[in-house]
């Protein structure tokens, strides 16, 4: 006698639970043990969706991100020191409060903004139908291009 599908599964057994509407972050998942890559059901996508995998085009990114931050801070700081002003008001008021808060502030905040953009990296802003993940690359640009005029202003204008 042969069995059917209906069969061959043992259907009460199941908790009826979808473990697909777990919410938050799995800490264990994301230390190298997770097995999600992408997301592959098409009502997923739209959602917010989590993955443990990271391309290692992304994870350059950040680092290029986080190295970015950290020229323009000195940059900054010593362009500061020759005469220059800081236009962003908010990093203006820490710079006078002090260099490292000044620094540890824009480390902070370029952190947080590139871990978050790397999190939700699937996520589609339906007003600019950019993926998350785009967002990563033209803040390394912007950075390159503002890290490239600080250095302009260092070669060119202070010497």
């Amino acid at each position: 006698m042969e069995k059917s599908v209906k069969d061959t599964f043992d259907t009460d057994r199941r908790s009826g639970n979808d473990r697909r509407k777990q919410t938050g972050i799995n800490l264990r998942s994301m230390m190298g043990n997770g097995k999600r890559r992408l997301i592959r059901r098409l009502e997923d996508r739209n959602k917010i969706f989590l993955v443990d995998h990271y391309s290692p085009k992304l994870f350059a990114a950040i680092i290029a991100i986080i190295f970015l931050s950290v020229i323009d801070a000195l940059l900054t700081l010593f362009l500061m020191n020759h005469g220059a002003h800081e236009v962003n008001p908010v990093m203006a008021y820490y710079i006078t409060v002090g260099p490292y808060t000044f620094f540890t502030l824009k480390f902070a905040l370029t952190i947080i903004g590139a871990i978050t953009l790397l999190i939700f990296r699937n996520i589609i802003p339906q007003s600019f139908k950019v993926r998350t993940y785009s967002l990563l690359y033209l803040v390394v640009g912007a950075f390159i291009m503002t890290v490239a005029w600080e250095l302009y202003l260092v070669f060119n204008v202070i010497v």
